[in-house]
């Protein structure tokens, strides 16, 4: 019973410190313990991460399109969504054999824009131009408050119009120095056809 009772209680807490938009964390110094609010992601935050990372690669082929400095706005894209500067990134490309892992900012810019001779493989993904992308999440889990996960389908739409180009992927999430959710795992494959 006592066990039971642990446990239950145990399952509480983590319960509470796990809720959207709050948590406490305890931090042991030598003089005594401090709490600290965390702010846990949410699913509404993740999702919004996801949109507001869709726009920005529709942005870059736009710059591309209109011969502006698309290499300066993917630049800026990746400073803005991935976590290069505060963690290891786990960035592994849809359209990647070769070199399949990116894990500096210079072969996520290679992969987004192309032009880089360490990378011969990479055509700009984000050059392509695309007009649209939309997101079907398949769930978003966040058991830590600190990391959340979302796995699912996104699907591309060129600007030429047409079919949607379905990707498979899987998105970790990390709180950014600014309170912004930063990208630390990104997984993306085409779905396995059988051939």
């Amino acid at each position: 019973m006592k066990t039971r009772t642990l446990a239950l209680t145990y399952a509480a807490v983590l319960a509470t410190a796990c809720s959207p938009g709050y948590a406490k964390e305890r931090t042991r110094s030598a003089t005594a313990p401090v709490d600290q609010t965390v702010n846990c992601i949410t699913e509404r935050e993740v999702v919004a991460a996801q949109k507001a990372w869709g726009d920005g690669i529709i942005k870059i082929g736009k710059v591309y399109q209109e011969g502006g400095d698309y290499s300066a706005a993917a630049a800026a894209h990746i400073d803005q969504f991935y976590a290069y500067d505060l963690s290891l990134v786990l960035f592994k490309p849809t359209l990647a054999s070769v070199d399949q892992f990116r894990t500096s900012f210079d072969s996520a810019l290679s992969y987004f824009v192309g032009g880089n001779p360490a990378y011969p493989e990479d055509k700009g993904f984000a050059i392509r131009p695309w007009s649209k992308v939309r997101w079907k999440n398949v769930g978003i889990t966040n058991n830590s408050c600190n990391m959340a996960v979302a796995m699912g389908n996104y699907y591309f739409t060129s600007t030429t119009g047409g079919e949607e180009t379905k990707v498979e992927y899987t998105f970790g999430y990390i709180r950014g120095l600014d309170g912004a959710l930063k990208i630390v795992v990104h997984q993306s494959s085409v779905p396995y056809n059988g051939a």
